[in-house]
């Protein structure tokens, strides 16, 4: 089959387009022949190794040569043990190695694709999806009109979370610049600040949940945009030191968090749970819920994809479709 691969870390020119062979079916696991993968920074970090904490596993190439974690395609195969799937089946998931033809995963990290999306559609829900899905859960979880504010709200992650929270019945306001600002508003936003022209810090308003997904603005600063009891959540950080990234930060408020009881810090930890990817896909066939597809790319120009993206002119999802 054909994949990208990559034998050391390294700018987008590191990513190969190979043969190899088709991976295995254990007897717990699905074939997929993948139509659609998704890109997330997490699958940029793991190209450049940079912040250099993720090359705990590989110092000088990662551990899994085959880039691409979450998918959409159809069922080709089943190991003996499985009975949830059949081949013929279309689903969307995650697994190491979907920049390829065909990738072999547990049936936990699969669920049906919903019959509204298309394959592209489709891939960029699971890993963006679930972190946003996640953001706006547990004890951030809004309730119906309470604010909540979601800075990076353009992104791969920003337009899942402001229509999650709009699903959740709250007053959502957006942050992202000129040229996004119409994309936030079609997703449902009820304000949206463009932050080259108005200060964050002197809208006036309060929130309840701030969703921080870029992580350019100092804790305190938004801290103080809390209300009384309100919750920031730390989703990433897109800027930072080489080797921890800028994650500091969030580990930091990791250790602050224990002791403060009003305006909460919550660093998350996104990790993938097939219950939260359901609920995702609940939410796209109730129609509250459309992945943003900004751009797909062919296979064989996964490279340009990547460079796309690293200008952070994306609105949405850059998807790659083989």
């Amino acid at each position: 089959m054909r994949a990208i691969a990559q034998d050391r870390y390294g700018p987008p020119e590191v990513l190969e387009l190979r043969e190899i062979d088709r991976p295995a079916v254990r007897e717990d696991q699905v074939l997929v022949r993948v139509r659609a993968a998704g890109i997330h920074r997490g699958d940029r970090i793991l190209m450049t190794g940079r912040p250099y904490a993720v090359r705990i596993t590989g110092p000088r190439a990662p551990m899994h040569r085959v880039r691409g974690t979450e998918f959409a395609g159809e069922v080709r195969a089943v190991g003996a043990d499985v009975t949830e799937f059949q081949p013929g089946d279309e689903v969307l998931g995650w697994g190491t190695g979907a920049f390829a033809e065909f990738v072999s995963v547990p049936t936990t990290n699969l669920v049906p694709k919903p019959a509204a999306l298309t394959f592209a559609q489709a891939a960029a829900v699971p890993i963006s999806g679930m972190t946003a899905f996640q953001g706006l859960n547990g004890r951030s979880r809004p309730q119906p009109g309470q604010q909540v504010l979601v800075i990076g709200a353009a992104g791969g992650v920003g337009t899942f979370a402001v229509q999650i929270a709009k699903a959740y019945g709250a007053e959502v306001t957006g942050v992202c610049s000129t040229t996004k600002v119409e994309l936030v508003r079609s997703l449902g936003a009820d304000h949206v600040i463009d932050y080259t022209r108005e200060d964050l810090a002197r809208s006036g308003r309060r929130y309840d949940v701030i969703l921080d997904i870029v992580g350019d603005r100092p804790i305190p600063l938004l801290r103080r945009l809390l209300t009384p009891a309100g919750t920031l959540v730390l989703v990433g950080v897109e800027t930072g030191g080489p080797v921890l990234g800028g994650f500091e930060r969030n580990f930091a408020a990791m250790l602050v968090a224990p002791l403060v009881r009003r305006r909460r810090v919550r660093p998350l930890t996104s990790t993938s749970r097939k219950p939260d990817l359901l609920g995702l896909t609940a939410l796209v066939d109730a129609g509250k819920l459309t992945p943003v597809v900004d751009r797909t790319y062919p296979l064989n120009r996964t490279a340009d994809a990547f460079r796309y993206l690293a200008d952070q002119h994306a609105q949405g999802k850059v998807v790659i479709t083989v």
